[in-house]
């Protein structure tokens, strides 16, 4: 997978796109930046988002929740030890069985 492009380079690309003449097409503005016409599709569709202006994920909320699910993760890893340490331990402190009998 080739390397994402700048932050900056795909707002400027986005802005000559939205601020374009009338009748020019968005094919010969991504083939004058170097990249396809459905990678500028799909990043005026973002930037569209990113403004409010279309409903979808941002990307500050995507990052919020791979944030959250990873803590979601880690803390259910560390329920499960607490758990089986529980468990352990009790197992522990059990009265063991008397093996003398009259």
């Amino acid at each position: 997978m080739p390397a994402p492009y700048p932050k900056e380079f795909r707002e400027d690309v986005v802005r000559v796109a939205r601020n374009r003449e009338p009748g020019q097409k968005l094919s010969v503005i991504a083939k004058d930046f170097g990249i396809s016409e459905s990678c500028l599709t799909n990043w005026m569709r973002q930037a569209d988002v990113e403004d409010g202006n279309r409903p979808g994920k941002t990307r500050e909320d995507s990052t919020e929740l791979r944030e959250l699910r990873r803590r979601n993760r880690l803390l259910e890893q560390e329920n499960e030890v607490l758990r089986r340490a529980a468990a352990y331990l009790s197992q522990a402190n059990l009265p063991g069985k008397s093996s003398t009998r009259s």
